[in-house]
């Protein structure tokens, strides 16, 4: 099997990989969380929050596509397998059931908040090593600090 080579030196290739897969898994399960919340919000708020939880959807899968993209031209194979998302992600359970648009408004700021975490994490990780993927970590992180500051503000703070 052919391979793509990467333009990196090998120990940036593996920091970017590391760094590319661990923000593949958790764009991917984040837009799991909000589409899991958005089908089970009830609430006053219900249809305001309902459509919120769709951006969050489509910014999710869009940045997961661009991360997955930037891997494959490096020559690492992306891993969005429902497996490997469950296995490794590091953003907590959201609850069965329906959820009050309270709890789903916190559920997802907890969510997003996570992963917003991990995303400087990783601009700090590559960055000295390759700037085109820091600065995708940054896209990321400020479309994502933007969606967990409206949702602060729906619960007030």
């Amino acid at each position: 099997m052919h391979a793509i080579k990467s333009s990196l030196p090998d120990t940036a290739t593996k920091i970017v990989g590391e760094a590319l897969q661990g923000g593949l898994i958790d764009l991917i399960d984040l837009s799991l969380i909000a589409k899991q919340t958005h089908w089970n919000i009830v609430g006053p708020r219900f249809r305001s929050i309902h459509f919120q939880l769709d951006d969050v959807v489509s910014t999710a899968r869009s940045h997961s596509d661009t991360v997955a993209e930037r891997a494959s031209a490096l020559g690492i194979s992306p891993d969005g397998r429902a497996t490997t998302v469950a296995t490794h992600t590091g953003i907590a359970k959201v609850a069965d059931g329906w959820q009050q648009d309270t709890q789903a408004v916190r559920t997802m700021v907890d969510a997003l908040s996570a992963v917003i975490v991990r995303m400087r994490e990783r601009m700090d990780e590559t960055g000295p090593v390759d700037r085109v993927t820091e600065d995708i970590f940054i896209q990321i992180t400020k479309d994502l600090e933007k969606h967990c500051w409206m949702f602060q503000a729906e619960n007030g703070g």
